[in-house]
């Protein structure tokens, strides 16, 4: 099988680009990673030699060149069906896609409002524009319905982690950045993203980042 390559942006402020990336860290599925630095004066001349979209994140497969962070976990997941990205049940699995594809299209004023930025710790409080609690509100009922329904079997979503939560984990950083009161669950499920390895990872790396970039140009 050919090599595969993922292209990423920023670790501190890039939301898509976590998602595969953490996904397949956390499988131990090999590839390499190449960070491309958003917004940056070669930042256009870049992106364009490899995503026809202009965003991050990119998989790169011999020719084969897949953009957008959920097309790219459902063709990781074809590669590697054994690694545990959906559910093994079709109900499960089938509830998994409807939120991962949810999350996907959804929670605008979240994502607008609450940009993720993983160095700042000062930030309880802010981020409340319009839709921002109907969006944190539905979050929330997506997890706890999930746990309620499938998470007998461990600490995520489904229980396994799997793509859904790989799909959730930047809006997990933006409730912890922003210091959003959550209930038992919410907070437990997020305090499991947050300590998963591969996610200790990601953060540990964004952290020692040097550049700094407008938050407002930054989903």
């Amino acid at each position: 099988m050919s090599a595969l390559t993922l292209v990423i942006g920023n670790k501190n402020y890039s939301s898509w680009s976590l998602r595969p990336w953490l996904a397949m860290r956390h499988a131990g599925i090999p590839f390499d990673e190449r960070l491309l630095r958003l917004f940056d004066e070669h930042w256009k001349e870049a992106i364009t030699a490899v995503s026809p979209s202009g965003r991050v994140p990119v998989l790169l497969h011999g020719e084969r060149t897949v953009w957008e962070s959920l097309a790219i976990l459902e063709y990781v997941h074809e590669l590697f069906p054994d690694a545990g990205f959906w559910p093994s049940g079709r109900d499960a699995r089938a509830q998994a896609r409807a939120v991962a594809n949810e999350m996907h299209a959804g929670f605008i004023a979240l994502r607008t409002h609450m940009p993720m930025n993983l160095r700042r710790r000062d930030l309880k409080g802010k981020g409340r524009g319009p839709g921002v609690d109907d969006d944190i509100a539905r979050v929330c009922e997506i997890w706890r319905d999930c746990r309620a329904q499938w998470g007998a079997g461990g600490d995520f979503l489904f229980g396994a982690f799997s793509a859904a939560d790989a799909m959730f984990a930047p809006v997990v950083t933006r409730l912890d950045t922003y210091g959003i009161d959550l209930d038992e669950t919410c907070d437990a499920y997020s305090r499991a993203v947050l300590s998963l390895p591969a996610f200790m990872e990601w953060r540990e790396a964004a952290l020692k980042e040097p550049w700094v970039v407008p938050e407002d140009e930054i989903d």
